[in-house]
C-alpha cells in the first residue's frame, strides 16, 4: 500500500476489522500480526496436523473472535451437575477402547505405578518440559534435562522458569512414589498444587490452599466463581465425581476439563489438571500423557472453549492426539534396537574415561556436570564438543547395575557412587 494510507488510519481500520471478527491478531504491540479469521482458524497447520473435528474448528473460530465481541460468562454449575459418572461420557466408548489399546504396556498384574517407575527418568524430563512449555516456559528440552538431571540452570533464563520445571519434577515424583495412595481426593490434589506452586505465588500460604480471592482469566470473557464456600463445594464435587468414574481415560479427561474450569486455586490450575490427568494412568500402568508436541496456542483455545462455551470437543481432540503421540514415543523407545552409533564408537575410550571417573570419584550431579563440561572443553575438538557433552551426560544418566562394568567400574565403586547420586536435591 506504500504511503497511500496514513499509519494511524491503517491502525484504526485494522482494529475495526478485529473488533468485527473479520481478522484475528497474533502477538502484541509492535509484534502484532493481523490474519484473516478463516485462514487462522480453518487452514492453520496446527489444526491440519491434529485433524480437528468440525465442532472443534467451530470452537476455535468462536474463541478467536475479539475479546470485546465475546459474551461475558460466569461459572455454570449445571455443566458439572449434569455429568453422571459411568452414564455421561466426554470420550466415546470407541475412543476409550482405542486409548486403552494404545496405552497398554504391561502383561499380567503389576503394582500401581510400576510402569511409571520404569520410565521415570524419561518421564520427569518429557512431562516437566512439555507442561512447562504450555505455560510459556522458554527452557529447551536439553536445558530441562540438564536442570533435572544435574541441577544446572540455563544461562540467561529467569529463575522462575527453573523453579517451574523443578516443581514439575517434584510433583511427578510425588505421584509415582505414592502410586498406591494417590487418587482424586483432597490430600492428593491439594498437595499436588502445593508442590507445583512452591515458591511461585506471592502468598506462600496459597500453595495447596483452596482459593479465597477473586481471580481473572487473561484474554477471556470467563469470570470464575468468587465465593469461597461454593469453590470448596464444587471442588469436592469434582473429586467425588472423578473418583466414581470407572474408566481411567474418562477420569483423566474429566479432571482436565473441570479442574481448570473451577479454578480452585489462586494460580497453577492448568498445571495441576495436566498432572492430575496422569493419576489414573499411573495407577493403571498405562503410558502417561506427556503433552508432547501439543501446540500452546491450540491448547489455550481449547481451555477457552471450556471456560466460555462449556464445550469440550477441541480439548478432546487435543487429548486424543496427544495421547497417541505420547504412546508412540514410548513404544519407539521400547522397540528400537538401533544401529551402532559412529560417534560413540569414535569416542568410546574417552566416554569410558569420563564416566568411569565420575563413578570412581563419587561425583554428585552438579559435580558430574561440571566435570563433563570441563573435560570436554579441554579434550574434544570444538565442532564436536556440544555433541560429546550431550552423549556423556546420557551415558551417565543411563548407568544401572547391569551396565556399569563396561566403564571398568567395580561393584563396590558403583554402589558407593549410586548412594550419592540418588540423594534428593
Amino acid at each position: 500500500m506504500g504511503n497511500s494510507v496514513p499509519h494511524r488510519t491503517l491502525q484504526y481500520r485494522l482494529r475495526y476489522l478485529a473488533e468485527q471478527g473479520r481478522v484475528v491478531t497474533e502477538g502484541q504491540r509492535r509484534g502484532m500480526k493481523y490474519l484473516p479469521a478463516s485462514a487462522a482458524v480453518e487452514t492453520g497447520t496446527e489444526a491440519e496436523a491434529l485433524s480437528l473435528s468440525r465442532a472443534a474448528q467451530d470452537i476455535r473460530k468462536n474463541v478467536s473472535r475479539p475479546l470485546l465481541s465475546r459474551k461475558i460468562v460466569g461459572y455454570n454449575r449445571d455443566f458439572l451437575d449434569s455429568y453422571r459418572p459411568n452414564e455421561s461420557a466426554y470420550l466415546s466408548e470407541t475412543e476409550r477402547v482405542q486409548l486403552r489399546k494404545t496405552g497398554a504396556v504391561q502383561t499380567g498384574f503389576q503394582p500401581a505405578g510400576t510402569y511409571a517407575r520404569n520410565i521415570l527418568d524419561r518421564l520427569l524430563i518429557d512431562l516437566s518440559w512439555n507442561s512447562s512449555r504450555l505455560e510459556g516456559n522458554t527452557y529447551s528440552l536439553l536445558d530441562t534435562k540438564r536442570l533435572i538431571a544435574f541441577g544446572k540452570e540455563a544461562q540467561g533464563k529467569d529463575q522462575v522458569e527453573a523453579q517451574m520445571i523443578l516443581n514439575h519434577k517434584d510433583a511427578i515424583e510425588f505421584l509415582v512414589d505414592n502410586a498406591d495412595e494417590i487418587g482424586f481426593n483432597r490430600f492428593t490434589i491439594r498437595n499436588l498444587h502445593g508442590v507445583l506452586a512452591n515458591n511461585l505465588l506471592p502468598d506462600p500460604q496459597a500453595a495447596g490452599r483452596l482459593r479465597q480471592i477473586e481471580v481473572e482469566i487473561g484474554q477471556s470473557s470467563f469470570r470464575p466463581l468468587a465465593v469461597p464456600q461454593l469453590i470448596e463445594e464444587c471442588f469436592d464435587q469434582i473429586l467425588d465425581t472423578a473418583r466414581a468414574i470407572s474408566d481411567p481415560f474418562e477420569q483423566s479427561f474429566f479432571v482436565m476439563v473441570h479442574l481448570p474450569y473451577l479454578q480452585p486455586f489462586e494460580d497453577v490450575n492448568k498445571r495441576v489438571s495436566r498432572l492430575a490427568a496422569n493419576i489414573p494412568l499411573i495407577k493403571a500402568n498405562l503410558v502417561p500423557l506427556t503433552f508432547a508436541d501439543v501446540p500452546k496456542d491450540l491448547y489455550v483455545q481449547a481451555t477457552l472453549g471450556v471456560y466460555e462455551l462449556n464445550k469440550v470437543e477441541l480439548l478432546r481432540d487435543i487429548y486424543l492426539w496427544a495421547y497417541e503421540r505420547s504412546a508412540e514415543r514410548y513404544a519407539a523407545v521400547r522397540q528400537s534396537l538401533g544401529e551402532p552409533d559412529p560417534f560413540r564408537l569414535k569416542h568410546r575410550d574417552a566416554l569410558r574415561q569420563v564416566v568411569g571417573t565420575i563413578v570412581r570419584d563419587q561425583l554428585d550431579r552438579a559435580a558430574a556436570f561440571k566435570y563433563i563440561e570441563t573435560w570436554t572443553a579441554e579434550n574434544v575438538v570444538a565442532d564436536e564438543r556440544d555433541k560429546f557433552q550431550r552423549v556423556a551426560e546420557d551415558e551417565v544418566l543411563a548407568l544401572h547395575e547391569g551396565n556399569f562394568a563396561r566403564y571398568q567400574v567395580r561393584p563396590s565403586e558403583f554402589d558407593a557412587w549410586r548412594q550419592i547420586w540418588d540423594r534428593k536435591k
